[in-house]
């Protein structure tokens, strides 16, 4: 039985155009899959640890392979715990809209949050970094609201660009990605994308 982890940023729940690709993949990957387990995050509704001071200082005190102290420990735990849970999964959907042509804050955060040293991803100074998360397969479900495959429009996209860099320095290789856009045209053509999408989701749900 495998554990997929679907993390969720949009804030527009059924009206969401990521969120809807994401849970026509889902229901099929599920019928597909009937005995894995299917966990859902959505970050609008998940507390995160901030990165206050206690949280900073923890964090260069792994950088530095130096202890905690007592409130440093506390801080580094529910980094850590965050970090496990994202790491228990063996797959992995990930949906988005695209926000000011990049990713949504509460998803930036959690990556924040999971971005870690020893964690995550490691540093050597022969080797440089290298990424922890590997193996694992990934399905990136983009909304946004332009078409950003235009030759003017592409050097904007600090959406798909940012979190597939990401995900590669986290050691992700395997990674499957659904654009819809743009979401912001006339309805019949908006509904139309969004069908195609659904279509290649539902097919790739059975075999992801």
């Amino acid at each position: 039985m495998a554990k997929l982890i679907s993390i969720e940023s949009s804030p527009r729940k059924t009206r969401s155009k990521s969120n809807q690709v994401a849970k026509a993949f889902l229901d099929a990957y599920q019928t597909a899959n009937p005995n894995d387990e299917i966990v859902t995050l959505d970050l609008w509704d998940k507390e995160l640890p901030e990165f206050d001071g206690y949280t900073i200082d923890a964090k260069y005190q792994v950088l530095h392979g130096q202890d905690f102290d007592a409130e440093q420990q506390k801080a580094w735990q529910a980094v850590v715990d965050v970090c496990e849970e994202f790491k228990s999964a063996d797959k992995y959907v990930i949906s988005l809209p695209m926000w000011n042509f990049g990713i949504p804050y509460k998803l930036k955060h959690y990556i924040d949050v999971i971005a870690q040293p020893g964690q995550t991803f490691h540093f050597s100074p022969e080797s440089g970094y290298s990424g922890l998360v590997t193996g694992k397969p990934l399905l990136a479900i983009y909304a946004r609201g332009g078409d950003y495959h235009t030759e003017q429009a592409a050097p904007m996209d600090f959406q798909k660009s940012y979190l597939g860099f990401l995900l590669g320095f986290l050691g992700f290789q395997d990674i499957q990605e659904i654009v819809i856009e743009p979401t912001l045209a006339a309805p019949a053509d908006v509904a139309s994308t969004v069908d195609s999408a659904v279509e290649a989701a539902i097919k790739l749900a059975s075999s992801f």
